[in-house]
């Protein structure tokens, strides 16, 4: 069995729940307030300058120059692709570039990007995708499940978001890192599959927390009154 087969055997409890979240549940028949929707552009937003970030340490990384290449790509796709497209379609919620740019990230965004960071400053090329595969990998999955639903794709308001992450460009990412996390992990030993297995776990239940921090408008507690400057 891959190590990829057996992650996403092994933790397919907590991946359903990812699915089934009340906020892609939402997106799936159309019934998400767009406000909830609102939120969450704003804080992935943040959260994309955060994964970006991994992308540059996974070619920091790399072992040779086809892999070093390809983070390169990955890194160049968040920033220059994906967050544009990001400041498109938030501009549809009447969000301003402005207000991306100065909008500050909430708990959970926060504690999810750093941990991802500190995993892969202080890790190996494994922990790197393993830390980042969650991500790709789920949005991947929830993407063609959404798209499998009559008229999802076509809604007017998260049709677009559907398209995206079912696309053929977003599927050959997210087996690139797959493959690469087999390529790294075959012929391991059981205490490094463990370690990266328990990454992979974590960033799994951020992806949860985000979906559910999303959902709920969350940021930080008796944050009101406090000038936006430094919050």
């Amino acid at each position: 069995m891959k190590f990829s087969e057996r992650l996403h055997e092994k933790l397919q409890p907590i991946w359903r729940k990812n699915h089934h979240h009340p906020f892609v549940r939402g997106m799936a028949d159309g019934t998400l307030d767009p406000q909830k929707f609102r939120f969450y552009m704003i804080q992935d937003y943040l959260y994309l300058i955060g994964y970006a970030k991994v992308f540059a340490l996974g070619a920091v990384k790399a072992d040779d120059l086809e892999t070093m290449g390809k983070f390169a790509a990955l890194l160049d796709g968040t920033l220059n692709e994906e967050m544009a497209l990001h400041r498109q379609y938030a501009a549809r919620f009447g969000i301003t570039e402005e207000e991306l740019e100065t909008a500050q990230p909430s708990p959970i965004t926060l504690a999810y990007t750093h941990y991802m960071l500190h995993t892969a400053q202080n890790g190996t090329l494994a922990e790197v995708i393993a830390a980042v595969l969650p991500c790709a990998w789920s949005y991947w999955e929830i993407g063609k499940e959404l798209y499998a639903i009559p008229g999802a794709a076509d809604h007017e308001l998260y049709g677009e978001w559907i398209n995206m992450y079912a696309s053929d460009e977003f599927s050959q990412m997210a087996q690139w890192c797959i493959d690469l996390l087999d390529q790294h992990t075959a012929g391991k030993a059981e205490a490094e599959l463990t370690k990266l297995e328990g990454i992979f776990l974590n960033t799994t239940r951020f992806e949860y927390m985000f979906w559910d921090m999303a959902y709920n408008g969350e940021m930080w507690p008796g944050n009101e009154g406090i000038s936006k400057g430094i919050v």
